[in-house]
């Protein structure tokens, strides 16, 4: 059976991750949860600690508990949905999904996820289209914990990075790029010669107190530029 104060940190964290409960938002109150859950003080206040060690909630001495502003990172860094780079120039995006599945994590995988070694993770493999030309290889591990639905989403109508941005509220993000040279199933499906210098992004992103996806973008270098923004 599922410990109460993790029954408590579930609930609240659905509340929050469904956008029923924004920022800011008072979260229901000690003696609220505890008469809800039929349990005590402390395992109520355990519950509550953890969410605010995990940047879920913030507690306000005398005035309660709230939703944390779990999107202040965006005023720093933009986390852009490639279907929606593609619609504002004005073009058509699509998608072929290559991989959608349950795998279980090996050790590097498990450590950039926080995870057990052997545990459940999605895979997903996409390519994306702009004008029927392909233009980024997508490769992705998701963590269930952070967003349960995921495969359950169909992916040629909305892009895991927009599922994941509504399922699990950003909170931390880190990012790398290189150029390399395509694997010989990248050059395939993104229909280039196996010598053509590409770009790729390897990203992982935090919701709360679950690092929600590790995924590794590949462009063709002849077909994508990368563009930023930065203010002090």
């Amino acid at each position: 059976m599922t410990p109460a104060y993790l029954q408590v940190k579930a609930f609240v964290q659905q509340h929050i991750s469904s956008g029923e409960w924004r920022p800011g938002d008072p979260v229901p109150s000690e003696a609220t949860l505890m008469q809800q859950f039929g349990i005590s003080r402390m395992t109520v206040n355990r519950a509550l600690r953890e969410l605010t060690a995990e940047g879920m909630v913030t507690r306000i001495q005398g005035s309660g508990t709230f939703v944390a502003e779990l999107h202040r990172i965006a005023s720093n860094l933009t986390i852009r949905d490639i279907q929606e780079e593609v619609v504002e120039r004005g073009h058509v995006h699509g998608a072929r999904v290559l991989l959608s599945a349950a795998e279980k994590a090996g050790a590097d995988l498990a450590q950039s996820l926080r995870l057990r070694s052997g545990a459940k993770v999605f895979h997903t493999v996409l390519v994306h289209l702009e004008n029927g030309v392909p233009i980024q290889y997508e490769d992705r591990y998701v963590n269930p914990a952070a967003a349960p639905d995921y495969l359950k989403t169909d992916f040629t109508q909305t892009t895991p990075t927009r599922h994941l941005l509504i399922e699990a509220p950003l909170t931390e993000a880190s990012y790398s790029i290189e150029a390399c040279l395509p694997t010989p199933e990248q050059a395939l499906q993104l229909n280039i010669p196996p010598h053509e210098a590409c770009l790729a992004m390897v990203r992982r992103t935090v919701s709360g107190g679950h690092v929600a996806s590790v995924v590794r973008l590949v462009y063709p270098g002849s077909r994508y530029s990368f563009a930023g923004k930065f203010q002090a």
